[in-house]
């Protein structure tokens, strides 16, 4: 490649927000380069087989889709299914469960009426999720739009009580004030916690993690992709090739000069696939190159965008403990009226009550592992079986997804600390069954467990995630909160670089919002 070599866009990574922004650049005629470090496209939306020998093809990272606008989707013809989920949710309490099945209003009604002794906390649930779905259907649409003001975004609520209760009360209160049943109060609130560590009773970061919980699409519908994460990546780097991008991978881009468009990257003697290799890395020192770009789109964290800068940056701070798994069966269940397929097709609560979650967060914030750590799990294979090779689709097999709350980074300085958290998760995910869930592990031919831990220091060492934080960084407010925030929410104090990833304004999980404004953003 030659260092004079010039594009209208280069974009600085491949995850599916650069491989959004190139479709609709491409598509829009201009002349495209994405650089990706890794030997794959999809960044953290992938499918791997991440036991040897073990035909499963698991959505190692993000693994459900909610966010992702149905607006994406046409404009750029993405031929992914997404399929909905019956139930949706289950929470084991003693011999019973508290059952939330979009199939069955009955059900649900029974299953509420047994963990909470009445009907009050039922009503009042159908009333939150009514509130929800309003603010839903108006705020979804303006993602994909020019950011609003604060004003101009609870004018598109248009209802006070909604917007007082989900925008400025903590959603802690709120909840405690809503629902009596302490099991159901932390069935709502774990959509304030998953990767976000905060107090949900006095921090308003647990109410912008709850929003984007909840938002998804105009409807929080929580999604699974058909074939895994990697057939919706694996679908838009074809939609931007087939448009005219140019895709690089193995191409690690190390500086990125803001005044001239210039972009230094290393072209890698090995394009081996990072997400399968120990140390993360997509393989050996390569040629330096230069391109330039008359934009340049940064489909990286921005800790990372300013080190490309040559700038100081903090690092923020991830808070899950990811687990993987391959089961030769579903594990048994103390509820008899519940199947476990049920149980675990939807998301799967454990020790996640109001108070539990309280008091996991207290001694996570003291610095010490929980006790009794807050878990949920689901299975994507009985949504999608097609993940699954034949033969171990007959076996009965099938994956397990754990996500584990209140494990900041800090918790895993010392590197034993890993084991520990593996440990007292899997002992708190033993407390609700009826069996271990070790007795229904899948082995490989080699006889090891089919058991994969990433705690944010693996996501940081092996995903170049800083502070392994899922969404980059803490998740902001839907609406701009200053003049900074520019017209599109992806704007940086350099005009020639745009932020293009989850730690943009509107980003954060699987959405393509970001992708899609920041092309906005070019185009515009």
């Amino acid at each position: 490649m030659s260092p004079s070599s010039r594009y209208d866009v280069v974009i600085a990574g491949a995850g599916h927000n650069g491989l959004v922004a190139a479709a609709y650049l491409a598509g829009a005629g201009r002349r495209v380069l994405v650089l990706e470090r890794l030997g794959h496209v999809g960044g953290l939306a992938v499918s791997a087989r991440a036991f040897p020998g073990v035909d499963a093809r698991l959505s190692r990272y993000s693994y459900l889709v909610s966010l992702l606008p149905t607006k994406i989707v046409k404009d750029l013809g993405l031929g992914v299914e997404l399929r909905h989920r019956r139930f949706a949710s289950y929470t084991p309490v003693g011999d019973t469960g508290l059952l939330v099945d979009n199939g069955d209003a009955g059900r649900t009604a029974a299953s509420f009426a047994a963990v909470t002794g009445g009907t009050g906390d039922l009503e009042a649930w159908h009333r939150f999720y009514r509130m929800t779905a309003h603010v839903a259907a108006r705020v979804a649409p303006t993602l994909l739009e020019p950011l609003r003001d604060r004003a101009a975004l609870r004018d598109v609520v248009g209802d006070d009580e909604a917007w007082r209760d989900l925008f400025e009360r903590p959603i802690g209160a709120v909840v405690d004030e809503r629902f009596a049943d302490d099991t159901v109060r932390g069935v709502v609130l774990t959509d304030a916690l998953i990767g976000t560590f905060a107090d949900p009773a006095t921090d308003l970061l647990a109410n912008r993690c709850f929003l984007y919980h909840v938002i998804g699409d105009g409807t929080g519908d929580w999604n699974v992709p058909v074939g895994g994460m990697g057939a919706v990546t694996t679908s838009l780097a074809e939609i931007a090739l087939r448009a005219g991008a140019e895709i690089r991978t193995g191409a690690e881009v190390l500086a990125i000069d803001p005044d001239t468009g210039d972009v230094t990257f290393s072209d890698r003697a090995d394009t081996a696939d990072a997400a399968d290799t120990a140390d993360g890395t997509a393989g050996s020192e390569g040629t330096e190159h230069v391109v330039t770009g008359e934009r340049v789109l940064a489909a990286l964290p921005p800790a990372v965008l300013a080190r490309l800068l040559g700038q100081e940056a903090g690092t923020p701070e991830g808070a899950q403990l990811k687990v993987n798994m391959v089961l030769s069966r579903l594990p048994r269940l103390k509820d008899p009226a519940v199947s476990p397929a049920e149980a675990f097709s939807g998301t799967f609560h454990i020790n996640e009550s109001r108070d539990q979650l309280a008091a996991a967060y207290a001694q996570a914030a003291a610095g010490s592992i929980p006790d009794l750590p807050p878990v949920e799990v689901y299975c994507h294979s009985l949504t999608d079986p097609s993940i699954l090779g034949e033969p171990l689709r007959e076996s009965g097999a099938q994956t397990m997804t754990l996500f584990g709350l209140h494990m900041p980074a800090r918790l895993f300085q010392d590197p034993r600390a890993r084991d520990e958290a593996l440990r007292r998760t899997i002992a708190s995910v033993d407390a609700v069954l009826a069996e271990p869930i070790e007795d229904c592990l899948l082995r490989t031919p080699s006889g090891e467990p089919c058991l994969e831990v990433k705690t944010p220091a693996d996501l940081e060492r092996d995903a170049g995630l800083p502070g392994g934080h899922i969404f980059h960084r803490d998740l902001s407010w839907p609406f701009a909160e200053s003049g900074d925030d520019g017209p599109w929410g992806v704007e940086t104090p350099h005009p020639r670089v745009l932020l293009c990833a989850a730690g943009a304004r509107r980003g954060g999980g699987v959405s393509g919002i970001p992708g899609h404004n920041a092309a906005m953003a070019v185009l515009a």
